[in-house]
């Protein structure tokens, strides 16, 4: 058996008797209805946990994916499900957009508006629109994708703004999350607005949409992306001044090699690719910084202090699989299928809950396993590794 062919029977089998049934047996609510919003890494529930739109959003994404590729009827069920709860629940009626969170019983929470949560929401909606060709999802996902363009969009310095009040005025904390800064600005929430924009334009050929993606494009080739590192830049200011310092974010840069690529190749325009395909090496091969010699890539870097966030997470593994077999895929580089295969041969020994499902969340620099951040939760979702099995069984 070829190489190849092997890698997709396992991430298929990974996909359907690892990741998926964790979730449609352990993190289904069946008395406050949607998702639970934690099971912790010693494997606890906490049905009091608040429930994040990021992680309800990508199990949209991935349960519509995977009974699209898949079409296993138990997987459009969690899809709906999914879909059903974030319209109810999550979607702001009165002034439109998606809440951070609600509390366990479907109450708004932290009632902010996070471009990242939205365009997540989007991703999750087309998704389900591509599979099952539901008007509703798609309708949803264009007023969403309006609201970004009308609230987040930077008219006089363009790129996109992280955040806003519930009503759409100023907010003072714009960051994502406790580890980030706080800037108007970053390439994280840029890569997860390209991303849901790319999923859209498959299913709705809009030209303000394509205008978007085409903007898109060009912030990641002329702003995010550092000329001379060829690493992407993680913090600006409105006027794209770097902020935060000189950081790497090597899974970020993975990740941003393909999505990148997949955004110019779904637009389907020649000149785009011709611009963008040498990008997509460079900031491919920039991220090699991060490898390990067992195939695993570290977080990230902050070159000023020398500082490396050497944990193992999850999600730079599976990023690491997708871009480095795009590079193998679209440029016929040997040694990129190599570095998936290494990465791969990586999480199945040491990231794979093979007793309880899912993957852990990382394991430490010295091997040691870390249980102390969730296996499933606001951050942790089965959309990363996930999405690594989807696109290997559809790419091979």
């Amino acid at each position: 058996m070829k190489q190849t062919d092997l890698m997709k029977q396992e991430v298929q089998d990974v996909l359907q008797t690892n990741i998926l049934p964790f979730w449609l047996d352990k993190m289904i609510d069946r008395e406050n209805r949607g998702f639970y919003g934690r099971i912790d890494g010693h494997g606890v529930l906490h049905p009091d946990a608040e429930k994040g739109a990021i992680l309800n959003a990508r199990i949209l994404w991935t349960f519509s994916a995977a009974y699209r590729v898949l079409k296993r009827p138990e997987y459009l069920a969690a899809a709906t499900r999914a879909k059903d709860y974030i319209l109810e629940h999550f979607y702001d009626k009165e002034f439109g957009g998606i809440y951070w969170s609600l509390d366990c019983l479907g109450r708004p929470k932290d009632t902010k508006k996070q471009f990242y949560a939205i365009g997540f929401a989007i991703y999750g909606l087309s998704e389900y629109a591509r599979a099952t060709a539901d008007r509703e999802a798609l309708d949803y996902a264009i007023r969403l994708f309006e609201c970004i363009e009308q609230h987040s969009l930077d008219r006089k310095d363009n790129g996109y703004i992280e955040a806003c009040t519930r009503e759409w005025g100023k907010i003072e904390d714009m960051r994502l999350s406790d580890f980030d800064a706080n800037y108007p600005k970053s390439q994280n929430t840029h890569l997860h607005i390209i991303e849901p924009y790319t999923n859209l334009f498959r299913i709705w050929k809009d030209e303000r949409l394509e205008k978007a993606l085409r903007n898109l494009i060009n912030i990641f080739t002329d702003k995010i992306l550092n000329p001379e590192t060829h690493h992407l830049d993680l913090f600006f200011d409105n006027d794209w001044t770097r902020g935060a310092g000189h950081l790497e974010s090597y899974g970020h840069d993975i990740e941003c090699s393909w999505l990148m690529h997949e955004a110019a190749l779904v637009l389907g325009d020649e000149e785009v690719l011709r611009k963008v395909e040498p990008i997509v090496k460079l900031v491919a091969k920039a991220s090699e910084k991060g490898l390990n010699a067992d195939g695993s890539m570290v977080h990230e870097a902050n070159v000023d202090t020398g500082h490396v966030d050497d944990d193992l997470h999850w999600w730079v593994q599976a990023e690491a699989v997708v871009g480095f077999f795009n590079i193998y895929q679209y440029f016929g580089d040997e040694q990129a299928l190599e570095k998936a295969t290494h990465c791969w041969q990586y999480i199945k020994q040491n990231l794979i809950d093979n007793e309880n499902g899912e993957w852990y969340w990382s394991r430490h620099a010295d091997g040691t396993l870390n249980l102390e951040d969730d296996k499933a939760g606001f951050w942790k979702c089965p959309y990363h590794n996930g999405r690594m099995c989807l696109e290997l069984i559809e790419r091979i």
